[in-house]
């Protein structure tokens, strides 16, 4: 059974899911692949992990690195899973390019190389939006493409941790 929570933040409606233990799931509202990671069956419910959370969104949409992980469970193929912990370790208000991430799974794997492609297949199905910064991730001359969340997003996200949003978001 997986239980969600809806809150509202300055960047649109979110949702949140978890198996009542970790956040698996944290969505804009009619982004792509929302809720991909749900079960069928599901109901609303406070719990703590969505306390934790909520206040890990609130800090960081005051502009400030919140400095603590609410505690997550990826789920997903192993390949996306890998992926997904790259991208937990792109620093607070730093980007990387998908041909940066391909070169470490391949090393890791002890592989030749590996597609940026496949890696972008990754990054977009991340179910943990802004969490794990699928929204750090850039194209190999630096434009921001693809995001789940729609790139006005993407851009807000990034100029929000640079320290140069501008007011209002919107």
């Amino acid at each position: 059974m997986d239980y969600t929570h809806h809150c509202d933040t300055p960047l649109g409606g979110m949702t949140l899911a978890s198996d009542s233990e970790a956040l698996t799931g944290l969505w804009f509202d009619g982004q792509k692949y929302f809720g991909s990671t749900l079960f069928p069956e599901f109901e609303k419910r406070d719990l703590p992990v969505f306390e934790d959370t909520l206040r890990w969104l609130d800090i960081y949409f005051s502009g400030k690195e919140p400095g603590f992980t609410p505690r997550l469970c990826l789920r997903g193929s192993a390949f996306r899973r890998a992926v997904w912990e790259i991208l937990l370790s792109i620093p607070y208000g730093e980007t990387m390019t998908y041909g940066e991430i391909a070169e470490r799974l391949a090393r890791r794997s002890g592989l030749p190389r590996m597609s940026a492609q496949a890696v972008g297949g990754a990054v977009g199905h991340n179910p943990i939006s802004i969490i794990v910064p699928c929204h750090r991730v850039v194209g190999a001359d630096g434009r921001l493409t693809g995001y789940a969340g729609g790139l006005e997003r993407k851009a807000r996200l990034l100029e929000l941790e640079s320290g140069s949003l501008p007011d209002p978001l919107f």
